[in-house]
């Protein structure tokens, strides 16, 4: 029997972003899902991007992300 492939995405999920914004204080997650409607982006992206540009001033999202890049 062949085994079965798995890749993992490096994406938030929908759900991985709602256990995310529950956990956020209110003027905060008010504020993401504000920002992901003005840019018409699912808030999983919207929360990755933030997270991801955090950490390295050049990446856009989860697979660009090179921790201290661009410090």
């Amino acid at each position: 029997m062949p085994k079965k492939i798995t890749q993992k995405i490096d994406q938030l999920s929908a759900n991985d972003a709602e256990i995310i914004l529950e956990r956020l204080p209110e003027r905060i997650r008010s504020a993401m899902i504000a920002r992901a409607n003005e840019i018409d982006y699912p808030i999983e992206a919207t929360i990755e991007m933030a997270i991801a540009s955090f950490l390295d001033t050049e990446a856009l999202i989860f697979i660009d992300c090179q921790p201290g890049r661009g410090q």
